[in-house]
């Protein structure tokens, strides 16, 4: 059953309305028709709402909630993904599958050894475009809520964020002790956020990993082989789900 998120306001009594570039879609891509069956969430309380489609308009999709159901999605505790920024459209793929795994929120990070260099004009496109592959991944997933794409950060910035979450982590080709990884991915309690720190493609320079240090950012490994960006941040992200999902 195909799911979409409304604002709180669009959803009254037993009566909901679906505005905006979703009606398009349901109208014209999906095709659907008066009596069809979908979910929305308003993504704030929790909540998932089963509907009957009345009407088809040319501006709304007027509904008819015929059933609310609890139990969470979600994970327990924010996971916050600081990627460096990587080359291509690799950020689109890794985006989507963060968003499958729990993310709640993901931060692209301009690394010392970042090729890609955003100007204002193409960060901002790049951004509406990243947050769309966000919301269509929040829906195909049946997330709570649709996890949000900052805005480009300096890794100092990105340091300064990160001091909302109680566990911080950041992979490292050069460290060593698996067991001290499994540790602390292992010893995540529920309602302990985390940051995890991902590098671009040639990882992390040395002076950002001592800067992580210094500000109590606990490097990890990953395993004896070199995981690609794309590939790192899904591994860290893969063992906390597995960890935290109730």
């Amino acid at each position: 059953m195909y799911q979409f998120f409304v604002n709180p306001s669009q959803i009254r009594d037993q009566d909901a309305v679906i505005k905006g570039k979703d009606v398009n879609h349901i109208k014209n891509v999906l095709r659907m028709k008066q009596g069809d069956q979908i979910i929305l969430r308003n993504g704030f309380d929790g909540r998932k709402y089963l509907c009957r489609i009345e009407s088809l308009c040319e501006e709304e999709i007027g509904c008819r909630v015929c059933m609310i159901e609890d139990g969470s999605t979600e994970l327990p505790s924010k996971v916050y993904l600081f990627q460096g920024l990587p080359k291509s459209d690799k950020m689109e793929t890794i985006i989507q599958k963060a968003v499958e795994l729990g993310v709640y929120e993901i931060i692209p990070v301009a690394c010392r050894r970042s090729v890609v260099k955003l100007d204002e004009k193409k960060e901002k496109s790049k951004l509406t475009r990243w947050q769309g592959i966000s919301e269509a991944a929040a829906k195909q997933s049946k997330r709570e809520m649709i996890p949000q794409i900052k805005e480009v950060m300096s890794f100092q910035e990105a340091v300064s964020y990160s001091r909302c979450a109680k566990v911080r982590v950041i992979p490292y080709e050069l460290w060593e002790g698996m067991d001290k990884t499994r540790e602390i991915l292992g010893g995540l309690k529920p309602s302990e956020d985390v940051a995890v720190f991902i590098g671009p493609e040639g990882g992390f320079a040395e002076e950002e990993i001592e800067k992580a240090m210094q500000e109590e950012i606990l490097p990890i490994t990953l395993g004896k082989r070199i995981l690609r960006t794309e590939t790192a941040g899904m591994t860290v992200l893969s063992i906390i789900m597995y960890h935290l999902d109730q």
